[in-house]
């Protein structure tokens, strides 16, 4: 036995989906969870994602002494990458810019254009102290810990 074809128009993402309580089209719902996500980014660490920015893959590891970062940035020039440190807030930006080739390009996995990664550090850092090395296409990233104080006996009189 065959059931009936119920066709609708339109586009599934411009449909209204009611029996789920979404009176709206999809992309509209899609569009409100994109923009609470990004208030909420904002206020947990004013971060404000760019469009169109990817971010490299890093790790974040601590040692005794200082926080490092490693980012994958290969093929990225030195002069094409951005450090910063404001308030707690770690900032690699750059931009990977694609390098000119003979012929028709066939097939690109590589990410290229701007790029962006954000780590949120401890207020115990010497950012005055921190140093920045990039080789092999990975940037290392070392973020020195504050001298914590050290316990001092103190005789009484």
């Amino acid at each position: 036995m065959t059931l009936p074809a119920h066709h609708r128009r339109g586009r599934l993402s411009e449909r209204p989906f009611p029996g789920l309580g979404w009176d709206r089209p999809v992309a509209a719902e899609f569009d409100d969870l994109f923009d609470r996500m990004n208030q909420f980014l904002e206020a947990a660490g004013g971060v404000t994602p760019t469009v169109g920015a990817w971010a490299p893959m890093a790790d974040l590891r601590e040692t005794d002494d200082a926080y490092v970062v490693e980012a994958e940035l290969p093929g990225v020039k030195r002069e094409n990458i951005d450090l910063e440190v404001t308030h707690r807030q770690l900032s690699i930006t750059g931009e990977y810019k694609e390098r000119e080739r003979e012929g028709a390009l066939r097939r690109s996995t590589r990410r290229t254009g701007s790029f962006e990664y954000h780590a949120m550090l401890p207020a115990d850092v010497r950012a005055e102290d921190i140093t920045a090395t990039l080789t092999e296409g990975v940037l290392t990233v070392t973020v020195p810990k504050a001298q914590k104080a050290k316990p001092r006996h103190i005789e009484i009189t």
